[in-house]
């Protein structure tokens, strides 16, 4: 199957291409302007001559059966357009779009065209995140911070806390009867933000400090006097009574540890049986998103 990846930034050298280009049957094609970028990664990935586009319309002309689509995040909608136009299972990172109507503009193009859209929520598929559905979860709380980089609010949530807004989500043991924001905004950067939702027996909350004075992810569940705790989505640590201590491997790739590997595997299991991926869930996602933005935004008015 031939397969496209366009953009290699950062993330896509880091976790898609290692995964990508050990696929068995997978013909990897290449897409990005910089000439430079496009020479050093498809050198150091013995992709071929033909298989390095700089442009969108020859990487879409080789008749793609799917895309991963890796660029900024202000040039999503316009990629994942042409690629859901041509009729290419498209698989974009996190978010869709910067704007709530773009994101859903996409996913309902995607519908009516009957193409897959997968949206990059690669937390799903990390072992230890996966896990914790197994778990009592009364209690749910996640946060994940950063030093020294307080940000425009709307890039702030929809590049970095929709991770910390969809894990919440995915993890939710029932519907939600109630939700609020809070957050930390000075001269026009957000410090800080806090989302809190609750229903029949569990409140799940989630937090990010960019001013925490530590880069770290912490993920808790508990209920049933129990606690499972995961530490930058490597260590897992059960709590009845005595802590109990799982490790990552030290061998574990780090594609693996984050989800990355069985989430590549995934979409591209379903674009080879036919089966037709729906990102309506991950809109739900954009939607909370959304209005975190516009809330956190009115408190600061």
């Amino acid at each position: 199957m031939k397969v496209g990846c366009i953009g290699l930034g950062d993330i896509a050298r880091k976790a898609y291409l290692p995964v990508l280009t050990t696929v068995p049957g997978v013909e990897l094609h290449v897409q990005t302007r910089t000439p430079a970028t496009l020479r050093t990664v498809g050198d150091a990935h013995r992709i071929p001559a033909a298989a390095r586009h700089a442009t969108l319309d020859s990487l879409i002309a080789e008749g793609l059966d799917a895309a991963f689509v890796h660029a900024p995040t202000a040039a999503h909608p316009q990629i994942v357009e042409r690629l859901l136009e041509a009729g290419v299972a498209t698989y974009v990172d996190k978010p869709i779009a910067y704007e709530y109507a773009e994101s859903e503009r996409l996913e309902s193009l995607a519908e009516e065209r009957g193409v897959s859209l997968a949206v990059g929520f690669n937390r799903r598929f990390a072992p230890g995140y996966a896990q914790c559905v197994e778990h009592p979860r009364e209690l749910i709380l996640m946060q994940k911070n950063r030093v020294g980089l307080p940000e425009d609010p709307r890039t702030l949530v929809l590049d970095d806390f929709i991770h910390v807004v969809d894990t919440l989500r995915f993890l939710l043991p029932g519907p939600v009867d109630r939700t609020t924001v809070a957050a930390r905004i000075v001269d026009g950067l957000m410090h800080h933000v806090v989302l809190q939702m609750s229903g029949d027996g569990f409140t799940a909350i989630g937090t990010m400090n960019r001013l925490s004075g530590s880069a770290e992810e912490i993920l808790e569940v508990s209920g049933r006097d129990t606690k499972r705790q995961v530490l930058n989505l490597a260590d897992v640590i059960d709590h009845k009574g005595q802590p109990s201590v799982r490790r990552r491997g030290d061998w574990v790739p780090v594609a693996r540890q984050r989800g990355i590997e069985s989430c590549v595997l995934a979409f591209l299991d379903a674009v080879r049986a036919g089966q037709v991926l729906s990102a309506r869930d991950a809109l739900a996602t954009h939607e909370l998103c959304e209005r975190i933005v516009l809330e956190s935004l009115s408190q600061a008015a």
